[in-house]
């Protein structure tokens, strides 16, 4: 199956901690060291060096497990949730009770 991704494509890949995205800096199409393993890249199944766009370090992935993303898209992705803080009577930073608790 060809993915057809070039040098300088955005992507994104599922990561341990979620979803990241980077840029392609490279297509391997041959065998290569890696880090601590070898990536058995070929022609017609090549692998991916991405450099990512928030840690600035690099990763090798088959094009399997990118997805293309839209340059101008990355920018508005919504930021992870997190959790909304309450001071010591329940009542959130916007003035809002926490649901269920009491006193």
């Amino acid at each position: 199956m060809k993915h057809g991704f070039k040098v300088g494509d955005q992507v994104e890949w599922s990561s341990e901690a979620g979803r990241a995205c980077g840029t392609i800096k490279r297509r391997v199409t041959a065998a290569v060291r890696f880090k601590t393993y070898t990536v058995r890249a070929s022609r017609e199944e090549p692998q991916y060096l991405i450099k990512s766009d928030k840690t600035d370090h690099l990763a090798m992935h088959k094009g399997t497990a990118l997805t293309r993303v839209a340059p101008s898209g990355r920018a508005g992705r919504h930021r992870p949730r997190t959790r909304k803080r309450h001071n010591a009577e329940g009542i959130a930073a916007n003035g809002n009770h926490r649901a269920g608790r009491t006193g």
